[in-house]
Order: structure tokens, then sequence, then C-alpha cells
């Protein structure tokens, strides 16, 4: 879970001056939040070699995360805009 996501992406967005893609929009978030893209990943990892891995719902890949979190946020940005 990212901390304060909506203004990190709505920071990431306004600096994105080119065509807005998801994978460009990935692109700059991890390029400037590191530590957040870091701490998805020891979370994963965490889960994974929990004794809950294969009992509960999965968590999904720190990369499918990401990217179906900035898709939603991308598509009710354009709805609200």
């Amino acid at each position: 879970m990212i901390t304060d996501q909506d203004q990190k992406f709505k920071t990431v967005l306004t600096e994105l001056s080119d065509t807005l893609s998801e994978q460009s929009f990935f692109n700059a978030f991890l390029k400037q939040y590191p530590e957040d893209w870091k701490q998805l990943k020891v979370t994963y990892s965490k889960f994974k070699r929990s004794k809950q891995f294969g009992k509960t719902i999965p968590l999904p890949r720190p990369e499918e995360a990401l990217r179906r979190t900035i898709r939603i946020w991308l598509k009710t940005t354009k709805k609200n805009a």
C-alpha cells in the first residue's frame, strides 16, 4: 500500500509532459518514489515467505499491483476531468 497515493500520483502526472501512458507513468513513479517501490517489494517478499502463503488470498506481484493501481487512478482522473 502506498501512503499518500493520490498526492504522489498527482505529482508524477504534473511532471509527465509527453504522451501519458501507463508505462510512462509507471517508470516515472519508480524514478520519483524508489522508497515506495522498495516497500511494495519488501511487503510482497515477506508475505510470500510467511506461513499464510497458499492459505489466503494471494498478493499480486508488486509490478502487477502498482500497474493496476495506476490504471484505476488514471481512469478515475480522466472521468473527473
